[in-house]
Protein backbone atom coordinates (compact mmCIF):
# COMPACT_ATOMS: atom_id res chain seq x y z
CA UNK A 1 0.00 0.00 0.00
CA UNK A 2 1.41 3.13 -1.02
CA UNK A 3 1.33 6.27 1.61
CA UNK A 4 -0.56 9.33 1.05
CA UNK A 5 1.13 12.66 1.71
CA UNK A 6 -0.96 14.46 3.95
CA UNK A 7 0.13 18.43 4.00
CA UNK A 8 -0.55 20.31 7.16
CA UNK A 9 0.23 24.04 7.07
CA UNK A 10 0.67 26.52 10.02
CA UNK A 11 -0.84 29.67 10.56
CA UNK A 12 -2.85 31.31 7.91
CA UNK A 13 -2.26 28.06 5.64
CA UNK A 14 -0.13 28.05 2.88
CA UNK A 15 -0.81 30.08 -0.65
CA UNK A 16 -0.58 29.04 -4.29
CA UNK A 17 3.32 29.50 -4.24
CA UNK A 18 4.22 27.88 -1.35
CA UNK A 19 6.19 24.76 -1.41
CA UNK A 20 3.67 22.66 0.21
CA UNK A 21 0.92 24.01 -2.26
CA UNK A 22 2.91 23.27 -5.34
CA UNK A 23 3.64 19.77 -3.55
CA UNK A 24 -0.14 19.09 -3.86
CA UNK A 25 -1.21 20.66 -6.85
CA UNK A 26 2.05 18.70 -8.54
CA UNK A 27 1.69 15.47 -6.87
CA UNK A 28 -1.94 15.00 -5.74
CA UNK A 29 -0.92 15.12 -2.36
CA UNK A 30 -4.13 15.79 0.28
CA UNK A 31 -3.96 19.18 2.42
CA UNK A 32 -5.49 18.93 6.09
CA UNK A 33 -8.17 21.54 6.42
CA UNK A 34 -8.78 23.47 9.29
CA UNK A 35 -11.69 25.48 10.46
CA UNK A 36 -10.30 28.89 11.11
CA UNK A 37 -6.04 29.34 9.62
CA UNK A 38 -6.37 32.83 11.01
CA UNK A 39 -7.16 31.89 15.17
CA UNK A 40 -6.10 28.42 15.44
CA UNK A 41 -7.32 26.47 18.14
CA UNK A 42 -4.89 23.38 19.04
CA UNK A 43 -8.13 21.09 19.93
CA UNK A 44 -9.87 21.68 17.02
CA UNK A 45 -6.66 21.06 14.28
CA UNK A 46 -5.97 17.74 16.42
CA UNK A 47 -9.70 16.57 15.68
CA UNK A 48 -9.24 17.64 11.71
CA UNK A 49 -5.57 15.84 11.82
CA UNK A 50 -7.44 12.87 13.38
CA UNK A 51 -10.53 12.41 11.15
CA UNK A 52 -8.31 13.26 8.21
CA UNK A 53 -5.33 10.14 9.41
CA UNK A 54 -8.47 8.26 9.89
CA UNK A 55 -9.10 8.32 6.18
CA UNK A 56 -5.81 8.34 5.02
CA UNK A 57 -3.83 5.68 6.80
CA UNK A 58 -0.36 5.15 6.26
CA UNK A 59 0.24 8.23 5.79
CA UNK A 60 3.82 10.54 5.94
CA UNK A 61 2.89 14.24 7.36
CA UNK A 62 4.72 16.98 6.10
CA UNK A 63 3.92 19.87 8.33
CA UNK A 64 5.38 23.67 8.22
CA UNK A 65 5.34 25.72 10.82
CA UNK A 66 2.38 25.35 13.36
CA UNK A 67 1.60 22.23 11.48
CA UNK A 68 4.93 21.05 12.93
CA UNK A 69 3.78 21.78 16.65
CA UNK A 70 0.46 20.36 15.88
CA UNK A 71 1.99 17.12 14.76
CA UNK A 72 3.70 16.67 18.31
CA UNK A 73 0.63 17.34 20.00
CA UNK A 74 -1.97 15.29 17.91
CA UNK A 75 0.79 12.12 18.31
CA UNK A 76 0.65 12.69 21.97
CA UNK A 77 -2.86 12.65 22.03
CA UNK A 78 -4.01 10.15 20.03
CA UNK A 79 -4.67 6.11 19.85
CA UNK A 80 -3.81 6.33 16.02
CA UNK A 81 -0.37 7.08 15.78
CA UNK A 82 0.73 4.09 14.03
CA UNK A 83 -1.10 4.91 11.23
CA UNK A 84 1.70 7.49 10.16
CA UNK A 85 5.14 5.75 8.91
CA UNK A 86 6.64 8.70 9.42
CA UNK A 87 6.66 13.19 8.99
CA UNK A 88 8.55 15.47 7.62
CA UNK A 89 8.78 18.77 9.91
CA UNK A 90 9.94 22.20 8.54
CA UNK A 91 10.47 25.14 10.42
CA UNK A 92 8.30 24.34 13.52
CA UNK A 93 7.00 27.97 15.27
CA UNK A 94 8.19 28.38 18.76
CA UNK A 95 5.20 29.29 20.28
CA UNK A 96 5.94 29.81 23.44
CA UNK A 97 7.62 33.25 22.79
CA UNK A 98 6.28 36.04 24.48
CA UNK A 99 4.85 37.77 21.03
CA UNK A 100 3.08 34.81 19.77
CA UNK A 101 1.45 34.22 23.18
CA UNK A 102 -1.60 36.05 22.76
CA UNK A 103 -2.80 34.70 19.29
CA UNK A 104 -1.60 30.97 19.75
CA UNK A 105 -2.60 30.42 23.90
CA UNK A 106 -4.11 26.97 23.35
CA UNK A 107 -0.06 26.08 21.29
CA UNK A 108 2.05 25.95 24.77
CA UNK A 109 3.33 24.42 26.13
CA UNK A 110 4.93 22.58 22.92
CA UNK A 111 4.41 18.95 23.45
CA UNK A 112 8.02 17.57 23.98
CA UNK A 113 7.40 13.89 23.54
CA UNK A 114 9.10 11.68 21.27
CA UNK A 115 7.28 10.97 17.93
CA UNK A 116 6.13 7.05 17.91
CA UNK A 117 7.31 7.26 14.14
CA UNK A 118 10.29 8.29 12.14
CA UNK A 119 10.19 11.87 11.37
CA UNK A 120 13.24 14.79 10.00
CA UNK A 121 13.07 18.27 11.62
CA UNK A 122 14.21 20.91 8.74
CA UNK A 123 15.37 23.51 10.41
CA UNK A 124 16.88 27.32 8.96
CA UNK A 125 19.82 29.03 10.69
CA UNK A 126 17.65 32.84 10.35
CA UNK A 127 13.79 31.77 10.70
CA UNK A 128 12.44 34.46 12.29
CA UNK A 129 10.19 32.22 14.11
CA UNK A 130 11.66 29.77 16.19
CA UNK A 131 15.87 30.06 16.87
CA UNK A 132 18.02 27.45 15.37
CA UNK A 133 18.95 26.22 18.74
CA UNK A 134 15.25 26.28 20.10
CA UNK A 135 14.77 23.83 16.51
CA UNK A 136 17.58 21.86 17.63
CA UNK A 137 16.04 21.02 20.93
CA UNK A 138 12.51 20.36 19.96
CA UNK A 139 13.96 17.72 16.89
CA UNK A 140 15.68 16.18 19.85
CA UNK A 141 12.91 15.87 21.94
CA UNK A 142 10.73 14.33 19.19
CA UNK A 143 13.47 11.92 18.34
CA UNK A 144 13.68 13.60 14.92
CA UNK A 145 16.84 13.90 12.37
CA UNK A 146 17.86 16.88 12.69
CA UNK A 147 18.46 18.97 8.94
CA UNK A 148 20.42 22.03 8.67
CA UNK A 149 18.82 24.05 5.43
CA UNK A 150 20.93 26.93 5.76
CA UNK A 151 20.16 30.72 5.97
CA UNK A 152 16.27 29.59 4.47
CA UNK A 153 14.34 32.15 6.61
CA UNK A 154 10.99 30.31 7.65
CA UNK A 155 11.16 28.00 4.60
CA UNK A 156 8.20 29.89 2.94
CA UNK A 157 7.66 31.77 0.10
CA UNK A 158 9.40 34.83 1.50
CA UNK A 159 12.59 32.69 0.88
CA UNK A 160 11.75 31.97 -2.47
CA UNK A 161 12.72 28.36 -2.76
CA UNK A 162 10.15 27.21 -5.99
CA UNK A 163 9.03 23.81 -5.72
CA UNK A 164 11.95 22.94 -2.90
CA UNK A 165 14.07 20.30 -4.29
CA UNK A 166 15.72 19.85 -1.22
CA UNK A 167 12.47 19.36 0.87
CA UNK A 168 11.40 16.80 -2.08
CA UNK A 169 14.07 14.80 -1.79
CA UNK A 170 13.82 14.55 2.55
CA UNK A 171 10.67 13.54 1.67
CA UNK A 172 11.16 10.96 -0.62
CA UNK A 173 13.77 9.24 1.64
CA UNK A 174 10.75 9.08 4.04
CA UNK A 175 8.43 7.73 1.67
CA UNK A 176 10.92 4.62 0.71
CA UNK A 177 9.62 1.90 1.93
CA UNK A 178 11.92 0.15 4.42
CA UNK A 179 13.34 -3.30 3.49
CA UNK A 180 13.54 -6.24 5.82
CA UNK A 181 17.25 -7.44 6.03
CA UNK A 182 18.66 -10.34 4.53
CA UNK A 183 15.85 -10.01 1.26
Amino acid sequence: MTASVLILPGLNNSGPDHWQSRWQNTHGFIRVKQHNWDFPLRGDWMTQLEETVLIHPNAVLVAHSLGCILVAAWAAHTKNAHLIKAALLVAPADVERPEMQQMLHSWSPIVRQRLPFKSTLVASRNDPFCSFMRASVLAQAWGSHFTDCGMSGHVNVDSCLGDWPQGFALLQDLLKEEVPHGH
